[in-house]
C-alpha cells in the first residue's frame, strides 16, 4: 500500500467540492469559519467515541474502530476545506509544521 498524503487528499477534496458546486457552500475564505466549526463538531464525534468506549475498546473492537477512523476521515475532510478556503497550499502546511516541530524539539 503507498503513502496516503496531503497533495492526494486535497486533490480528491477539490474533486468532491467540485461535484457539490452550487449544491454545498463555496470554497472561499468567507465560508471557512464554517468549515471549521463543522471540523471541531466531528471532532467531538472522535471524543464521543473514545469517551463512552474508552480509548482500547475503541481501537480493538471492529465496528467502533470502524466508526472511529470514519469520524476522523470527517475531521480531515473538513481540515482540507479549511486549507482549500483559506488558499493554504500543501507546501506551505509542510515549511510551517516542520518549523514547527523543529521549535518543539528544542522547547522543552
Amino acid at each position: 500500500m503507498s503513502d496516503f498524503g496531503m497533495n492526494e487528499m486535497q486533490e480528491m477534496q477539490k474533486e468532491l467540492q467540485n461535484n457539490y458546486k452550487g449544491r454545498w457552500e463555496p470554497i472561499t475564505p468567507e465560508t471557512g469559519k464554517n468549515k471549521l466549526l463543522w471540523m471541531i463538531g466531528e471532532v467531538g464525534e472522535v471524543i464521543d467515541i473514545v469517551k463512552k468506549n474508552g480509548g482500547e475498546k475503541s481501537c480493538t473492537d471492529a465496528g467502533l474502530r470502524k466508526e472511529l477512523v470514519e469520524e476522523l476521515a470527517d475531521v480531515l475532510m473538513y481540515y482540507n476545506d479549511v486549507m482549500l478556503c483559506y488558499g493554504i497550499s500543501v507546501d506551505e502546511l509542510k515549511q510551517v509544521y516542520t518549523a514547527k516541530i523543529e521549535r518543539n524539539m528544542t522547547r522543552w
